[in-house]
């Protein structure tokens, strides 16, 4: 008997779907006219044993008692899922052959292996189970998945990786949150103070930001510029922006910005009425692919820009696009490529699309399907590929606001690969003016290609008015060594910016590019191809986490920390507060997984750490913090429950 053990009861019943009828249906399992039979977790169905199940002294929080380092760890059944486990238990015992069929994502393959590995299944068919990897669950995908089975044995790389990143957020969430809560106990402080290895760093970055806003102070910059025309007389036609000279550093500031008054005023007086003499013409043509597809986070910054959505709402979302009306592949993924497989199907998604009445129906007809982007590149697939519409029609779904919006964004992100590249025509001329440079520069489009599926909304231009006024010029043409006229120098008197608190979008920017904010040069470097704070399946969990504990709060858009999230920032160690730490550790995790590090040498370095941390605990202060936790307000909870049931 194959026994096929799916990760949610939907994608058992996809897989269900596309083998030999008839069927019967149980509440736990489905059972196949040959005998083979198709059950399923429900997410996962175990769980990390907690301390007290090592030992019952471990219950109560001492301080004495820390760290705690199991010698033999233990996984426990999760108490609303144990009936499913136990068919589970008994199906298993019946297999000859088992297939996997968890998400396709690390957190997918060990949820089905340590249930498989908690049952004790034997060796020999252990070495047999076979993987069924599905990132689509409408029934043609499902097939094509049947007919590809690949060897279990292959992913266990992606499984200890797994199981490393659930044993290290264990030995640094238990023992840090309890030595820390003790300590501030200690001040009268009533509630739990949570460390995590991912979401104090998080919340690090928040309260750097906020402290760096709080303490900036504005100062006044001057730019100089210059109105030209053909010749004396004739309208001013294009602005050209003064670049000061070497001579002028000692007045600029570090990103040579001119911060004395004076000498920006001379320049205006000594260029007014002045020949103006090109100096140098550059004009380079230049071409934009289009971008890639999406991955989930880069869905969610994307989703936060247009549409103000938080990164858990955006998850929901997309699983309910994927469970409940199979409109998309997997949503959970981390990478923005495709393979080359899949363009055996694009012709039918991109005709599909083409035949409906949503606003993609136009660019889905425009679509030149004999283009292939670089975004069909084997070579960088991991477990999963990009987030893509499927084949499926969404015509006659009953779609609301935020799942139509977050599908429609999915779907121009695939269509633009079937879109020539953006070409325009850079031109930049530089003049001496009363022995100044100037420089002024424009683009001109000579083909829009993709671009015409992301029309300029007036928000954007707005708030790139100064830029977009620039490169919006129109420049005359001239040659090199003609002399034009600058009509006047006018100052234009600007003040230095504090930078922005952080919103949905720029906090999981700042997740998916943490090398920005890591300080060690040689931490940077490794970061260079694993950057990343988290994963794109674990982000959204993690800010929603810090919401939840009181650390974080929302003012309009802007994300700031609260009190205690300050408070707790302030008290911990730096080591725990900045993203240096935790972000090589997601490198590690992802070398495990690419089998180029091991379990050990991941695992004993962080175990050192913690037991030094641990005794650090002791004799840090915190006495800055409240006496009570922060709450956030009831009518803001409200509202995202009310939002989340929309969505789901």
């Amino acid at each position: 008997m194959k026994l096929y053990i799916a990760e949610k009861p939907s994608l058992g019943r996809a897989i269900a779907a596309a083998l030999p009828k008839p069927q019967k249906n149980h509440k736990t399992h489905i059972e196949l006219a040959n005998g083979d039979m198709v059950s399923w977790c429900i997410g996962h169905i175990l769980a990390q044993a907690d301390p007290e199940d090592y030992h019952a002294d471990l219950k109560k929080w001492r301080m004495d008692t820390l760290p705690i380092v199991p010698e033999q760890w233990q996984l426990k059944p999760i108490s609303r899922t144990r009936s499913q486990l136990t068919v589970l238990r008994r199906l298993v015992k019946q297999a000859t052959e088992i297939i996997h069929a968890g998400d396709p994502d690390r957190e997918g393959q060990l949820l089905v292996d340590e249930v498989i590995d908690f049952l004790k299944v034997s060796k020999t068919k252990k070495a047999n189970i076979k993987r069924l990897l599905i990132s689509d669950l409408n029934l043609p995908a499902v097939k094509r998945a049947l007919n590809s089975l690949k060897n279990n044995s292959d992913f266990m790389p992606l499984s200890i990786s797994a199981l490393a990143r659930s044993r290290a957020d264990w030995l640094y969430g238990i023992n840090l949150t309890r030595a820390y809560t003790l300590q501030g106990q200690k001040t009268g402080y009533n509630s739990v103070l949570s460390v995590g290895r991912v979401q104090t760093p998080l919340l690090g970055l928040v309260v750097r930001r906020e402290q760096e806003i709080a303490n900036f102070i504005s100062k006044p910059f001057y730019q100089v510029h210059a109105h030209i025309s053909l010749q004396a007389g004739e309208a001013t036609s294009f602005i050209a922006k003064w670049q000061p000279s070497e001579n002028c550093k000692p007045y600029c500031d570090e990103e040579g910005r001119v911060l004395v008054k004076a000498l920006a005023e001379n320049v205006v007086k000594r260029i007014d009425n002045q020949p103006a003499t090109v100096s140098r013409i550059e004009n380079n043509e230049k071409q934009q692919a289009a971008p890639l597809p999406f991955n989930l986070s880069q869905l969610q910054i994307s989703a936060a820009k247009q549409f103000s959505m938080n990164a858990k709402l955006v998850l929901d979302v997309c699983q309910s696009l994927y469970e409940k009306h199979k409109l998309i592949t997997y949503p959970r993924s981390d990478c923005r490529y495709l393979p080359k497989e899949q363009l055996k199907q694009a012709s039918g998604i991109i005709n599909m699309l083409a035949g409906t009445s949503l606003p993609c129906n136009k660019p889905a007809q425009d679509a030149n399907q004999s283009l292939v982007s670089k975004a069909w590149n084997d070579k960088k697939i991991t477990a999963h590929h990009a987030i893509i519409p499927t084949e499926k029609s969404p015509e006659k779904l009953n779609l609301n606001t935020f799942e139509k919006n977050i599908y429609l964004l999915i779907v121009r992100q695939y269509l633009v690969q079937f879109y020539p590249a953006y070409i325009y025509q850079q031109t930049k001329l530089s003049l001496i003016i009363a022995g100044g440079n100037f420089v002024t520069q424009a683009k001109t489009e000579k083909q829009l290609g993709w671009k015409v599926l992301f029309p300029k909304s007036s928000k954007s231009k707005t708030n790139n008015s100064q830029q977009n006024d620039e490169q919006e010029q129109t420049l005359p043409i001239v040659e090199q060594g003609q002399l034009l006229h600058c009509q006047q120098g006018e100052l234009v008197e600007k003040h230095t910016s504090p930078p922005q608190s952080f919103t949905d979008a720029t906090l999981l920017a700042a997740m998916t590019g943490i090398a920005r904010y890591v300080n060690d040069a040689a931490i940077k470097k490794v970061l260079k191809d694993t950057d990343g704070l988290g994963t794109d399946a674990t982000r959204a969990g993690i800010i929603d986490l810090l919401f939840k504990r009181g650390f974080l709060q929302r003012q309009g858009k802007a994300i700031t920390a609260t009190e205690v999230g300050i408070a707790l920032i302030n008290a911990l160690p730096e080591i725990a507060t900045l993203p240096d730490m935790t972000a090589q550790w997601e490198a590690t995790l992802s070398a495990i997984s690419e089998k180029s590090a091991s379990y050990l040498s991941f695992m004993q370095p962080l175990t050192s750490t913690v037991t030094e941390m641990v005794y650090g605990a002791s004799q840090q202060s915190f006495a800055n913090l409240p006496k009570v936790a922060f709450k956030p307000k009831r009518g803001k909870r409200s509202f995202k429950k009310k939002v989340a049931k929309k969505a789901s």
